[in-house]
């Protein structure tokens, strides 16, 4: 089980080492697309990156309201806390 926080850090790490995100830019409230210039690749990369720390198979219908980090923190706290 993780926190939201610990989910965030998470996602944080990813973004600024694998995608080359500012730190300074990665914020709950950033948009994936918009601020830090995601695209539909990346995303499913992120997702299958955060699914290998989550150990919990992520579905992409789990994902399709998601435009912030913070949407992806909910969405996968909502997950881990559902598989325990």
């Amino acid at each position: 089980m993780y926190t939201k926080q610990e989910i965030f850090n998470h996602i944080s790490e990813i973004l600024i080492k694998d995608f080359d995100c500012k730190p300074d830019i990665v914020k709950p409230g950033a948009k994936l697309v918009e601020d830090l210039d995601l695209d539909s690749i990346d995303a499913v990369d992120l997702v299958v990156r955060l699914q290998k720390i989550i150990n919990v198979r992520v579905k992409p219908e789990d994902f399709k309201q998601i435009s912030t980090l913070q949407d992806v923190v909910d969405a996968i706290e909502k997950i881990v806390n559902s598989a325990d």
